[in-house]
């Protein structure tokens, strides 16, 4: 292929990173709240925040151009923490004892 090809891979693959990035980013953004709440479990908020840490980091487990281990691990954080806000509005119990 010529390298007028691989321009376009790139800026297309360059576009859907950021796609990603930006509906991750409106994410984070709307689980400040659940990062207040009281009856969200302390692990949850913790596991949520090491994941911000580690995308934030210049260290990678798998080092690529695009950030793929980054945007997944903040996205299993954050199922994981609406996964414990969603637990704790459907029982009503504070799990965080």
């Amino acid at each position: 292929m010529d390298s007028e090809v691989w321009l376009i891979v790139a800026v297309v693959l360059a576009l859907v990173t950021a796609g990603f990035a930006a509906v991750l980013l409106v994410r984070v953004f709307r689980a400040r709240k659940l990062l207040v709440d009281a009856g969200v479990p302390l692990r949850s908020k913790a596991l949520f925040w090491t994941a911000v840490l580690y995308t934030i980091s210049p260290v990678d487990l798998i080092p690529d151009p695009v950030y793929l281990d980054d945007i997944g691990v903040l996205l299993v954080a954050l199922r994981a923490l609406h996964s414990a806000a969603s637990g704790v509005r459907s029982t009503g119990k504070d799990l965080s004892g």
